[in-house]
């Protein structure tokens, strides 16, 4: 898919124009030095229409990565969820993936970002399995990554910015080039962080096990997975992962908006699983797929209809 050829609207500034009108200048501060936050949402056709999985929480998580790099988003949380709504609706989509970016402008160079504008955006558009429709059946091959590492001091994890996302850009590369379907990041200690754009869970013991939130992104997707693991009677612990228990473990997955849940059936040279998605994670997959297509009443309320 080349993105810059959908056809469509995109919300800018205020209004919606035709998606190939929604350009920026090259001097835009945002472009030169990372100084963007932004959110990965997705909608799902369900029995009573579509609805947007987790808008409020989505919508919160952006208003708190602006807040973490000092920046006022010029619109209320009801205004923006009000137009990823009406993203959805303009474009004519059943699912699609909904991308709100706030970034500053051009109204000025150099470092200093107190003199310029805050513009915001939001696309839309149908965006199938992040990592390809048989990957997410059949699972994927993760090379550990040896760059750039994560310090806890070195970087605002907590926050969805855009400069936080060059040393994933920079371990996913080194990860196709070398055979591999993503990405396995480790922080400064050589424990397990994430994947280039995902949180991970090992399965061990019928127990998960993820990486507590010091150098990793809060993921609403970790966060639904954990509820649903309750459901099924599987505690999960949060702590720090040596790398040498992921070659020891019985399962393991990715999750994340764009994601979703998607099995690791490899990492490095080493078979998880013998090669082939766990039993667990399947478990989990399906409910993920049951709730985010109103399948599971009681999730219903993270289930915003458009």
């Amino acid at each position: 898919m080349i993105i810059s050829e959908i056809e469509g609207k995109i919300w800018l500034d205020g209004a919606f124009c035709d998606w190939k009108e929604a350009n920026i200048h090259v001097l835009t501060h945002t472009l030169h030095y990372g100084t963007g936050v932004f959110e990965g949402v997705r909608a799902y056709k369900t029995d009573t229409g579509t609805c947007i999985f987790r808008l409020q929480d989505h919508t919160k998580r952006l208003f708190q990565s602006a807040s973490l790099i000092g920046m006022d988003i010029p619109y209320s949380h009801e205004d923006l969820m009000s137009i990823q709504k009406e993203s959805v609706k303009v474009n004519n989509l059943d699912n699609a993936y909904i991308r709100p970016i706030c970034f500053y402008g051009n109204e000025g160079m150099g470092l200093r970002a107190d003199n310029l504008k805050v513009h915001v955006a939001v696309a839309s558009w149908d965006w199938g399995p992040y990592l390809g429709a048989d990957k997410i059946t059949n699972g994927i091959k993760v090379k550990i990554s040896k760059f750039p590492k994560r310090d806890p001091e070195a970087m605002l994890y907590k926050a969805k910015a855009t400069g936080n996302y060059l040393n994933s850009m920079l371990a996913l590369t080194d990860a196709l080039k070398s055979g591999y379907d993503e990405a396995l990041i480790l922080g400064s200690d050589d424990t397990i962080n994430e994947g280039s754009g995902e949180n991970i869970f090992l399965v061990k013991n019928n127990k998960l096990i993820t990486p507590d939130l010091i150098t990793v992104l809060d993921g609403i997707t970790r966060k639904t997975v954990i509820d649903l693991a309750k459901d099924l009677n599987l505690e999960t612990e949060e702590r720090k992962i040596q790398t040498q228990e992921v070659f020891e473990c019985d399962e393991a997955f990715f999750t994340g908006t764009a994601a979703e849940v998607t099995p690791i059936i490899q990492v490095n040279d080493h078979s998880i699983s013998n090669g082939n998605p766990g039993p667990i994670t399947k478990k989990l997959q399906n409910s993920y797929f049951d709730l985010i297509h109103g399948k599971i009443s009681k999730y219903n309320n993270w289930l915003s209809l458009v």
